[in-house]
């Protein structure tokens, strides 16, 4: 769907809208309305390439998903004042119950998964992982992990080097 809204106008009004990274399981109701079974998060940074132009294009002001997102969506969301939300992966069945309702569905086309689902949320957590501010959590981590992975490493690496 990214993809597609690169270069085509969204069938839905986004602004002031969420994107939540999430491939969901749904299944269609003899009434013809849809219920979400499964709704977990899927990995952000394959939109990397994309994100950033979309948020500043429709008005996105809340990006869901996993893992975080790079340099140039961070760029994006301080540029236009938007935040990242991390979800919590493998909880795909407790985000289901947070939905209140599909509104709707568009570019089906697409395969169940990767279709723009409209959903209504209640008592959706989630954590604040990268803001406006340009500040990045995933980031911070990354870089506080490299430093105390190389100290740990540090009094080993002679040893390797010397063939022990």
């Amino acid at each position: 769907v990214h993809h597609h809204l690169a270069s085509h106008a969204p069938p839905v009004d986004l602004n002031g809208g969420v994107i939540y990274h999430c491939g969901p399981v749904v299944a269609k109701q003899a009434d013809g309305s849809w219920k979400v079974t499964a709704a977990g998060p899927t990995t952000s940074i394959r939109e990397e390439p994309y994100q950033a132009d979309i948020i500043g294009r429709y008005g996105i002001r809340v990006v869901m998903g996993k893992g975080g997102m790079g340099g140039k969506t961070l760029a994006g969301l301080k540029q236009h004042g938007a935040v990242y939300l991390n979800a919590i992966g493998g909880a795909a069945q407790f985000y289901a119950r947070c939905i209140d309702r599909v509104d709707g569905v568009s570019l089906l086309e697409f395969g169940t998964p990767e279709a723009m689902w409209h959903l209504q949320l209640r008592d959706f957590p989630a954590i604040v992982t990268m803001d406006a501010h340009g500040n990045s959590l995933h980031k911070d981590l990354e870089q506080e992990s490299g430093s105390r992975l190389e100290a740990l490493a540090a009094p080993a690496l002679p040893a390797v080097a010397e063939g022990a």
